[in-house]
């Protein structure tokens, strides 16, 4: 395979089964982010008014939530990964958003009749995290074999917008209608779980290459570690957002900065979470039409840097005044603080998206297909322990920090663990464009 980002490729949109991914992909991210903010408020709000925790208890809950969801990604990942390599992935897909269809009902169920606990509330999150370690191996597999190679970089690039797009909206709709009448988030969740059901049913089957018979299961599965570990490539580039996005897990403390910091409430956390998935779909629609084709791993470890910094300028925000924005012949639009706090965060997106796009274009295109599913898994993990145990990280440190420490701590951290991975990793630095090895 060469040339990957040839001239003469197809754009994925002219091809239906893209078209009707994208939408799946589209409208369960939707769903499931729009979930996401309203438990991750109701933890942090049910914490601090009906059981009396502090703002640094309530905080270490939101880390605990995280946990929740990552125990069953790290238990499940070899066995969802083999069961994307093993068994047809729409099929995988459609199953596991079916789960998370299940569990907005009863989230929507348990708002609207007011038995929320926070025992209930941790133990869905860990129901969304086991949904969730099955729906992203068989997704991420899935696009290579319905676009040609050609047109892959565009169509990662393109299925990110779709994630990012969805993470822009999901918050943003998710915290109106809480506002409105809490159970209203859930509601809509559960309409676009079954609108990504039904988009996922007509695609072509995409039946993985037959595994060896000879060889066990377990052991299928331990080969995709065992891949990515012989691959000093694919090793570098996993673990570098394994432990990057580990320490600058912002997000994690933004119900904190909505209810306690800030002072914006729940309409306001859905305008802060989907800060930095605005910047990250305005990168990706950029990278749809223009995509990366030179120095590529260079551009990722700068923006990592990137993002490491933007997520110190968000934590600093809380020092900002909140005196009024007013443009001229305009007048007041937004306080300063909450200006500089969302400004931030889309940096924090635009630079994530950079680098999840180099990084998946990659690891997608240096894996042969008899191994994508084990391998995106790993990479799945990664990216999920980045950010479920980035909330751990956050909560334990925004308890020991307070929150603006945690998060200008956190930034920092992101950078340096960047700078020093481009030194004991430099295949990543030395990664000049997209074109996999030879024997791929």
């Amino acid at each position: 395979m060469t040339g990957v980002a040839g001239a003469g490729a197809p754009h994925p949109f002219a091809i239906r089964d893209f078209r009707l991914l994208w939408l799946a992909r589209f409208s369960a991210s939707f769903a499931t982010m729009a979930m996401i903010i309203v438990l991750g408020w109701q933890t942090y709000d049910l914490a601090r008014s009906d059981y009396g925790y502090s703002i640094g208890g309530a905080s270490f809950l939101l880390g605990m939530l995280g946990m929740a969801q990552f125990v069953p990604l790290f238990l499940l990942t070899p066995f969802a990964g083999w069961v994307a390599d093993r068994f047809e992935r729409g099929r995988v897909a459609m199953v596991a958003d079916g789960i998370d269809l299940g569990i907005a009902l009863i989230l929507g169920l348990a708002t609207f009749q007011d038995w929320l606990t926070l025992p209930l509330l941790f133990l869905l999150a860990a129901l969304h995290g086991v949904a969730r370690v099955f729906i992203g191996p068989a997704m991420s597999s899935i696009a290579p074999n319905i676009v040609p190679a050609g047109s892959l970089p565009r169509a990662i690039a393109l299925s990110s917008i779709a994630w990012q797009s969805a993470s822009v909206a999901g918050p943003a709709m998710g915290g109106i209608l809480y506002a409105v009448r809490p159970d209203l988030a859930y509601w809509m969740a559960c309409g676009f779980l079954l609108l990504a059901i039904c988009a996922l049913g007509p695609i072509r089957r995409v039946v993985p290459p037959p595994m060896a018979q000879h060889i066990h299961p377990i052991r299928q599965m331990i080969d995709g570690l065992t891949y990515v570990r012989g691959h000093r490539f694919l090793l570098g580039a996993i673990t570098l957002d394994l432990f990057a996005v580990l320490m600058g897990g912002a997000t994690a403390l933004l119900p904190v900065y909505a209810r306690d910091i800030l002072h914006v409430g729940a309409e306001g956390l859905g305008q802060l979470r989907a800060a930095p998935a605005f910047g990250s779909a305005l990168v990706g629609l950029y990278f749809s039409f223009r995509p990366l084709k030179t120095n590529v791993g260079v551009k990722m470890l700068a923006a990592v840097v990137g993002f490491g910094i933007a997520t110190i300028g968000f934590g600093l925000s809380a020092l900002t005044p909140s005196q009024p924005l007013n443009l001229p012949g305009i007048g007041p639009i937004l306080r300063l603080d909450m200006a500089v706090a969302l400004g931030s965060l889309a940096f924090v997106g635009g630079f994530d998206m950079l680098s999840v796009f180099v990084r998946n274009s990659l690891v997608q295109l240096h894996t042969p297909d008899a191994m994508r599913g084990r391998v995106s898994a790993v990479s799945g993990v990664a990216i999920s322990a980045s950010n479920e145990l980035g909330e751990v990280q956050s909560g334990i440190a925004a308890a020991l920090l307070g929150p603006v420490g945690a998060v200008v701590a956190g930034g920092a951290g992101a950078a340096l663990i960047t700078l020093w991975w481009a030194r004991i990793f430099p295949e990543l630095r030395n990664a000049r464009s997209f074109d996999p090895p030879n024997n791929i």
